[in-house]
């Protein structure tokens, strides 16, 4: 979905607003949580941001695990508890859910379940999903029942994006190359980095550059072309996995090309996850949950300077300025704008900043690179005509 500058400042001021007026005496939103102990938990605080927002209530906690239902009872002070989520939305029936837990093999099912439910929102952690098959059903599923759905891709709502945007616009970079990201390229470099880190990463491209056309990759395990036998369930729920490096080009809507590459154990841990904006006149330098979140550089990349060149903060006033929305940042990096979103979107029946669809986009531009690969490193297009993981075909 795209947005302006202008949209993304008067959602947030439009958010800020219902919350002025909202009163002491109006009726909260009721929300509850969804986590998995041991299988990926409460996410990065999905549920603790409620605590932190006037506007909600916490009503019930569901974890199948039942050390991890006590902690999470005891932590958010919720009396409700359920080792069983589906009785939880029977009994409860919240106006939002916030499916917490990390690994991507439980979100289908319990998304279709809260959205059958009645609830109204749903806040969940990334990945969205396992396939683009998945992710059909989700979208499909809330859209069916007027559900708004957010995916926990805090950076998306960083107000810093549109001025990168407006710089863009405003022709500081000169003509745009190219975007090009790189994962944490830890220890779970390559595929396990695209699918958990580099979600976020591909989020930001589409955000910039618009939707994906096509995509060529190319995925390795110790250096050689992944084949069938290296194919193997993959951590953290993501299904069919390989490769610890991968390589990937994608094609899109606004005609320029971006990147994505890891490999495990490349370096300096996380030295170099983030986006970069590259441009004829300069650099743009992003960072995923850094503070602050991006740097500029003026000058053409491509040639040698003769003085050493400064990487200036961007800031919601401007390059080298001094950050005065120091707070609203702070929500940012804990679910708070984010959630605010959600719960406008409710109110206005317009989708979130990041949405279903989004999540569905990102899912599909992994398959795509593996989709690619099995190809032989073919130029594959959106929309994929097979809707599973294709490693599962390799």
């Amino acid at each position: 979905m795209k947005s302006t500058r202008r949209q993304f400042l008067g959602t947030v001021a439009a958010s800020s607003l219902a919350l002025a007026v909202r009163g002491a005496d109006a009726p909260r939103v009721r929300v509850a949580v969804i986590g998995h102990t041991g299988r990926g938990d409460y996410g990065h605080g999905l549920d603790t941001m409620w605590r932190q927002l006037p506007e909600t209530e916490l009503v019930a906690v569901a974890d199948a695990d039942a050390k991890g239902l006590a902690a999470a009872q005891q932590k958010l002070g919720v009396k409700n508890g359920f080792s069983d989520y589906r009785k939880m939305l029977a009994e409860v029936r919240p106006d939002v859910v916030a499916i917490g837990m990390r690994h991507a093999d439980q979100h289908r099912d319990i998304a279709l379940a809260v959205a059958a439910s009645g609830a109204k929102g749903i806040y969940m952690e990334k990945p969205f999903c396992r396939t683009p098959a998945e992710a059909d059903e989700i979208v499909a599923a809330c859209e069916q029942r007027n559900v708004k759905l957010a995916l926990a891709h805090r950076n998306r709502w960083h107000p810093v994006l549109p001025v990168i945007s407006q710089l863009v616009k405003d022709d500081a970079l000169g003509r745009l190359l190219e975007l090009r990201a790189r994962g944490k390229e830890d220890a779970r470099g390559g595929l396990l980095d695209l699918w958990v880190l580099g979600s976020h990463l591909l989020n930001l491209i589409c955000y910039f550059g618009g939707q994906p056309l096509a995509c060529s990759a190319t995925v390795l395990q110790g250096g050689k072309p992944v084949t069938r036998a290296d194919v193997k369930d993959g951590a953290e729920g993501v299904g069919p996995l390989a490769g610890n490096e991968v390589h990937a080009r994608f094609d899109l809507e606004r005609g320029v090309p971006a990147y994505f590459d890891s490999i495990a154990n490349a370096g300096n841990r996380a030295a170099g996850f983030g986006l970069q904006l590259i441009g004829t006149k300069g650099i743009i330098d992003l960072r995923v949950d850094q503070d602050p979140v991006a740097h500029f550089m003026a000058g053409n990349p491509f040639r040698p300077a003769k003085e050493p060149r400064l990487w200036q903060p961007i800031s919601t006033a401007g390059v080298g300025q001094p950050e005065p929305k120091l707070e609203e940042i702070k929500g940012v990096m804990a679910h708070l704008v984010s959630g605010r979103d959600l719960l406008a979107a409710i109110r206005e029946n317009r989708p979130p900043l990041c949405s279903a669809r989004d999540g569905r986009t990102t899912v599909e531009m992994i398959a795509a690179v593996f989709e690619s690969h099995r190809q032989n490193g073919q130029r594959v297009t959106f929309p994929l005509v097979a809707r599973d993981n294709p490693l599962a075909r390799l």
